[in-house]
């Protein structure tokens, strides 16, 4: 009897041992999300690299892991397909936005996956991935990443920028950092992070705070995280949203900048008005009675740099201007950051915390 129950207990020492180990050596899981993009575009010869897409010239998910076996080296890889219908223009739109969101923060609650690549192009993605850093909330890498030339072009920089998104998406070291964005071997973050050249590689930078790490060929390096609340803390999760969001425009700020296009918009309807302003972020021309005037009937005003470095600073005469200084967002992160603001307030004190905790 002593025996067995010895045998027994051996037997079960051994088991768990083997599924430690087997836990240990297990590959993580990754899912790849495709929301199309360059990188999911085919061109009619691979010398073009300008003129692709349309009808027919799409790259499927299960493209990508058959062409590019290499990643199931580093996770057990699958692949979702949430492009918009073919034939979709214009970009983006948040009902299409939200629908996504929707399903990373499923794939976020999945405790068996341990990464998330989205793949998206590259014209808009600076503005997706900010959207899903304030509305998904997510403790696991989510990383997108984008090409600049289509799947089928000559030397293209999909595969490569593909095969480290997931490789960052593996790596335990990058949760908790919020939404990630990867092109070109540099990790950058969601909120910082955009689109500084139409058609070079090296386009997607930081220009305020620099990358936060690098896709090296012998492993993944990270020097710097986020510091400003996201994803897992952010008070927009995507469950809580209304099905549509305050109207909030965009002005550009410029010699002799007219009136007339404030009042329009205040006319239109609109919750709030970004102007990119001059400098430090100051409207221009007949802006500034014209935004005196939206702010009497309760349109809130965020002040942007058109400079695209440096914050704009809370002044005392800004602050006398009511205008909500807008920190060193460009004017399409700070549009989706104050029509989530406008969700829950228009009090001009409270959007100003929320501009400066995000």
């Amino acid at each position: 009897m002593r025996k067995h129950t010895r045998l027994r207990s051996l037997f079960l020492i051994s088991a768990a041992f083997a599924a430690l180990t087997a836990s240990a050596f297990a590959k993580p899981k990754v899912v790849i999300v495709s929301m199309g993009g360059t990188i999911a575009s085919k061109a009619s010869s691979r010398m073009n690299l300008n003129n692709y897409g349309g009808k027919g010239n799409g790259v499927a998910p299960q493209e990508w892991l058959d062409f590019l076996p290499e990643v199931q080296e580093v996770a057990t890889v699958t692949a979702e397909d949430m492009r918009q219908p073919e034939g979709t223009v214009g970009g983006d739109t948040f009902p299409y936005l939200a629908r996504v969101a929707k399903r990373l923060q499923e794939l976020a609650n999945d405790q068996s996956i341990d990464g998330i690549v989205v793949t998206h192009g590259t014209n808009t993605l600076a503005e997706a991935a900010w959207f899903m850093h304030l509305t998904v909330s997510v403790k696991k890498p989510v990383v997108f990443v984008g090409s600049q030339r289509p799947w089928s072009g000559l030397s293209g920089d999909g595969p490569m920028n593909l095969y480290n998104a997931v490789r960052i998406a593996a790596t335990p070291e990058a949760a908790g950092m919020g939404v990630l964005h990867m092109m070109n071997d540099t990790l950058n973050g969601a909120r910082d992070v955009t689109k500084t050249s139409a058609y070079r590689l090296e386009t997607f930078k930081s220009p305020n705070t620099g990358p936060l790490g690098y896709a090296d060929s012998d492993k993944v390096v990270i020097y710097n995280k986020p510091l400003r609340k996201h994803t897992s803390e952010s008070e927009f999760n995507i469950s809580k949203l209304p099905a549509t969001l305050p109207s909030v425009e965009i002005l550009y700020a410029y010699t002799e900048s007219p009136g007339y296009l404030v009042d329009a918009l205040v006319d239109h309807g609109v919750k709030g008005i970004i102007i990119d302003g001059t400098g430090a972020g100051s409207p221009a021309g007949g802006q500034v009675d014209a935004v005196k005037k939206a702010q009497e009937k309760g349109v809130v005003i965020v002040a942007t740099a058109r400079t695209r470095s440096g914050r704009v600073q809370d002044t005392p005469r800004r602050r006398e201007s009511k205008i909500v200084p807008g920190d060193d967002l460009p004017p399409e992160k700070a549009r989706i950051l104050l029509m989530l603001a406008l969700t829950k307030t228009t009090d001009l004190t409270e959007i100003q915390r929320i501009f400066d905790t995000y």
